[in-house]
């Protein structure tokens, strides 16, 4: 079974990418780098999601995905957006970064908003390549569900009637933006070429 390595401590997307990996040994990174703590200086999630993955690489000399996800919420000019991780401040838990967003929503009549999920792949001596999933829905008043992790329990998505912290780890893969660009990432065969 090929390893796949996610430049990422953050234990709830490895679960995401187990779940979609089925047939590979989805290893952390901090399992092999234990210090890996790479600042994300980007202004894009193209940008920060390839910084991961290629420091990953340097390092490593296998193949190493990465990724960078956040919220885009229209009626805040898309912020959180790469901030999302961070948007109450540099060590805010994910319950804070909610907390503000909700508070930032109070009385806002458009409460469209996007997950968006970008994947990259560095592969030693090859240039990286990045892939984009988008998942629309919209803002709820006050956080619902006890799955997933994030923003996931005022996310609604209309077609299954809940939030994504609502739906089994099955369901969001299925409409997940990060499911999305992991289906790209696939449909291009750069796993199968490393």
């Amino acid at each position: 079974m090929k390893d796949i390595v996610i430049a990422t401590g953050n234990q709830g997307k490895i679960n995401d990418f187990k779940h979609i990996f089925k047939d590979y040994n989805v290893v952390g990174i901090k399992s092999l780098i234990p210090d890996f703590d790479v600042e994300e200086t980007g202004a894009t999630f193209e940008e920060n999601a390839a910084i991961k993955s290629e420091y990953g690489v340097k390092v490593l000399n296998k193949i190493v995905i990465s990724d960078d996800s956040g919220l885009e919420v229209d009626a805040l000019n898309n912020a959180p957006g790469v901030y999302s991780a961070r948007y109450a401040g540099v060590d805010a838990t994910d319950e804070e970064n909610l907390q503000l967003v909700l508070e930032n929503m109070k009385n806002k009549e458009n409460r469209n908003a996007r997950f968006v999920c970008v994947i990259a792949v560095s592969t030693p001596g090859k240039p990286t390549q990045t892939f984009r999933g988008e998942v629309e829905g919209t803002l709820l008043d006050e956080p619902i569900g006890e799955n997933g992790f994030g923003y996931d329990p005022i996310f609604y998505i209309e077609s299954h009637g809940k939030t994504t912290a609502e739906m089994t780890s099955k369901e969001k893969a299925q409409i997940s933006h990060r499911g999305k660009a992991i289906q790209k990432m696939l449909d291009s065969g750069i796993i199968e070429e490393a």
